[in-house]
Parts: structure tokens; C-alpha cells; sequence
């Protein structure tokens, strides 16, 4: 019953073309979307970072802080942390689009066209939990040499080097010690992202009447760029104290030597509530509405290049 033209008109979940290669595909797209956008803000992330760990120092904002550093230190110290934020991000990427789109057509094809357009918001969110969970496990270990090369720039000269540092000083332990607090950032921040922009660009596509197969490549990635704003600015603010949490409980000796929990715990009291969901907000929502519309506009660009049709929620009772 699927013709080709039929199946880019009206993408049908129970069509052949959402096979291991469309996943492999989507996998590839996520990993090389992931890998630029976090590759490119390197810099703004050295100083957001430094922000978080020494506010006292840093204290004139995202230009003063690229100023004081590039001062101090020349202008490479701002790509301190790049091979590992390009791999760590390009692995990421892979497991965290990958799987959304996996468990996102598993869930309709599980349910049905109908059952899964009226649970749209719950399959994007468990989708997007269940990704995030998988791709922050293998992002843990570079995420933890990655922060550490940022708040003491002498401890390794790259990826490899720092690797081999921390399983000697710390063991496989001190990879993971970041995990906690990763998933509480990472994973309500991509329920939000993904959520959001779903939600936003069905929204879009809904006030112009039509489906993203009767408008051109260049309208669906404005459509995508837009709402891609729209998540990132709503999952920066949802995940902003557990970002600052996680940038200083890797910091050494903060919170104590207890267990994380209790070290987390320590941390939080002496910041105080607003500190944390607060200070750094506005580069945070910066960066990550510049990220996510970046990120959704690659993804959707590689997709096309690889000449995959991306997904999209179809409401049975439309006449498209």
C-alpha cells in the first residue's frame, strides 16, 4: 500500500521505511548536531562554568568573564574542554536522538496512529527520559574530564591524557560521580526540549494548515529553527539549578567528603535556592535557545541530506 510518494506524504508508522537504517540515520544526524552546536559554544561554557565555580572572581558577566580569562590566560584557554565536549556531545547526540526517534515510533506503532496522537505530550516525554538516560551514561565519564580541564587547566593536555589522570586518582568511581546530578540536569531538560518543541512545532504547522510534507525544506527548518528557540529557553530555566549544581559538586572538595547526595545536599544550603535557579540564567537561556534551534536545524538539515524523512505525529482524522 506504501508507495514511496505516499509514504513521504503521509508518513504511515506501519510503513517498512522505519527500519535500523532510518534509526542509524537519525542516530548519525543527533551525534554530528550534538557535536557542532556543544563543539562551537565551548567558549561560552568555559565561562559559564568558571561563573558557577568562582563567582567572586567572575563577577561582570558572560563578556567580562571572556574578557578576565582572555586577559589572564590568552584567548585558547576559552577552548579549554573542545575534544572532549565534541566527543562527549557527538556520543550523546547519537544514543539521545537516536532513541527518541526509536522510542517514539515504537510507542505509536505499539499503540496506534489515534492512541498515539491523543498521548503525543507523554510518548515525546517518556521518549525523551528513556534516550537521555541511555546517552547520559556514556556522556558521564567525558562530561566529569571535561569540567575538571575547565576548573584546573593544568590537570591534562586533552581527552586521552585526562582519561588516563582520573581512572588513576580516582578509579571508574570518579567518572561517575557526576551521574546524579547529570540525569537530574539532562534528563527533565530534554523531556522539556523535546516536549517543547514538538509540541511548538505541531503547534506552527497546525495554525498553517498544512504538514510538513506539502511545505518546503527551507519552511520546515525555519519551523524547526523557531520552536527549537522556544524548548531551549523553557529547558534551560527547568534545568538551570541542577546545571550549577553539577558544575560545582565537580569541583574538588566541594559540599564535603560525604556521599553525593549529602554533598549536594551541602552545596544547595550554602548557595541558597535562588542562587541556583538564578545566577547565570540569562547566558544559560542564551545558550541553550541558540543550541537547541541550532541542534534541531542540523539535525533536520543532516536528515534530509541523508534522505531520511523525519518523523512526525499524524493525526488520523486530519483529510492530509
Amino acid at each position: 500500500m506504501n508507495t514511496t510518494g505516499a509514504a513521504l506524504l503521509a508518513p504511515s508508522p506501519s510503513g517498512g521505511q522505519y527500519d535500523l537504517m532510518y534509526y542509524l540515520k537519525g542516530a548519525a544526524a543527533g551525534g554530528i548536531c550534538c557535536s557542532i552546536t556543544h563543539g562551537a559554544l565551548t567558549p561560552v561554557d568555559v565561562v559559564k562554568t568558571r561563573v558557577q565555580l568562582d563567582p567572586v572572581k567572575y563577577n561582570t558577566g558572560l563578556i567580562g568573564g571572556f574578557r578576565t580569562i582572555i586577559a589572564e590566560e590568552g584567548a585558547m584557554a576559552l577552548t579549554t574542554g573542545l575534544g572532549a565536549t565534541a566527543a562527549g556531545y557527538f556520543v550523546q547526540g547519537w544514543f539521545k536522538f537516536g532513541g527518541v526517534e526509536f522510542f517514539k515510533i515504537k510507542a505509536v506503532q505499539t499503540l496506534g496512529e489515534e492512541a498515539a496522537w491523543e498521548k503525543k505530550t507523554a510518548i515525546y516525554l517518556g521518549a525523551a527520559a528513556g534516550a537521555e538516560t541511555i546517552a547520559d551514561i556514556f556522556l558521564c565519564p567525558l562530561e566529569a574530564v571535561r569540567i575538571r580541564s575547565v576548573s584546573d587547566p593544568s590537570f591534562c593536555d586533552g581527552l586521552a591524557d585526562g582519561f588516563v589522570k582520573m581512572a588513576k586518582l580516582e578509579g571508574i568511581g570518579g567518572f561517575y560521580a557526576g551521574l546524579v546530578p547529570i540525569l537530574a540536569k539532562q534528563v527533565p531538560y530534554t523531556m522539556a526540549k523535546f516536549a517543547v518543541q514538538g509540541e511548538a512545532a505541531d503547534a506552527i504547522y497546525a495554525s498553517m494548515g498544512k504538514t510538513p510534507a506539502e511545505l518546503s525544506s527551507s519552511t520546515n527548518l525555519g519551523i524547526s529553527l523557531g520552536s527549537g528557540v522556544i524548548a531551549g529557553v523553557a529547558s534551560a530555566i527547568i534545568s538551570h539549578p541542577a546545571d550549577t549544581l553539577l558544575s560545582k559538586v565537580n569541583k574538588k572538595g566541594a559540599g564535603g567528603d560525604g556521599p553525593m547526595m549529602t554533598r549536594l545536599m551541602n552545596i544547595a544550603k550554602e548557595v541558597g535556592f535562588v542562587n541556583l535557579c538564578t545566577v547565570g540564567l540569562i547566558p544559560r537561556c542564551v545558550m541553550i535557545g541558540t543550541l537547541t534551534a541550532g541542534q534541531f536545524g542540523i539535525f533536520d538539515t543532516v536528515m534530509n541530506a541523508l534522505g531520511a524523512s523525519k518523523f512526525h505525529f499524524h493525526n488520523p482524522a486530519d483529510s492530509h
